[in-house]
């Protein structure tokens, strides 16, 4: 039984899509109780709704007939923003928190739109959320308190781990790192088995062990207590396959002054968008 099970109170998310549905399937994982569940989304993803329907959870219920919610978790589009948050207010008490995935949407917005007194964390999970291996940046407001940010943590935690900020600012960084990061490691997968292609490989062979290859090095990442420049030296043999290619790949005008560039890229993309 999770952590979610000894929280008290109800919790209402606010869409229902790839981000949402993952944070509903956490949060029952981790045993928060149907009937303390409540998604507002006109029209849930097939998969979504099937699960609300098996697990009778509340589906744009009435705030008059449906307890006021501990927790509000945002996880709309950040361009249905404006009009979600006018119909929101209704749902937003003193001791709610409110918990926005909303990429772009900063604390001043959020602020703007809510009730003076509302508790707000911004958040900034990544797409291995769906299968529980999500990483998650979050920053609190200033009405945020013990609780409510445990109980914050406890929701974001159902999909993977969750690091804490008090630097709004960072969220741009941290969106050019890890909110679009596994798109650069798709991107290696998809290089990788080109390369293998180019050496004389058949393409789904190439493909296959390309997969399992970033695949397997990510697991092995995770389960590992050393760093990444650790494991990556214990596979190189001195003079050996792996450290020709590494020359390359390390070179002054190699992997590290591309990626430096894309990440920076990213960022300011990410400041862009948030205004």
């Amino acid at each position: 039984m999770g952590a979610l099970a000894s929280q008290e109170g109800t919790v209402l998310l606010v869409g229902a899509g790839k981000m949402g549905g993952a944070l509903l399937e956490g949060w029952l994982a981790r045993g928060l109780a149907p009937a303390r569940i409540a998604v507002s989304d006109p029209a849930p993803p097939p998969e979504v709704a099937a699960l609300i329907a098996k697990q009778k959870i509340a589906h744009n219920p009435d705030p008059k007939r449906f307890p006021a919610p501990a927790a509000i978790v945002l996880a709309v589009k950040p361009q249905a923003a404006p009009d979600v948050m006018v119909s929101l207010a209704s749902w937003v008490k003193p001791k709610t928190v409110v918990i926005s995935i909303m990429a772009g949407r900063t604390l001043a917005f959020l602020e703007g739109t809510l009730p003076a007194f509302a508790a707000i964390v911004r958040a900034m999970p990544n797409l291995p959320a769906s299968v529980g291996r999500g990483i998650t940046v979050a920053v609190p407001n200033k009405r945020v308190d013990g609780i409510t940010r445990a109980l914050a943590d406890d929701l974001l935690a159902a999909v993977g781990a969750v690091e804490w900020t008090d630097d709004e600012r960072l969220l741009d960084a941290v969106t050019a790192v890890s909110g679009s990061g596994p798109a650069y490691v798709f991107l290696l997968a998809e290089y990788l088995a080109k390369a293998g292609v180019a050496a004389g490989l058949p393409g789904d062979l190439a493909a296959r062990l390309a997969r399992a290859t970033v695949a397997g090095a990510g697991e092995l990442l995770h389960r590992s207590d050393l760093d990444a420049a650790t494991l990556r030296q214990n596979v190189t043999s001195p003079g050996g396959t792996t450290a020709a290619a590494l020359e390359v790949l390390m070179a002054a005008d190699g992997l590290d002054p591309l990626l430096r560039k894309a990440i920076a890229a990213a960022t300011r993309r990410s400041r862009d968008l948030a205004g």
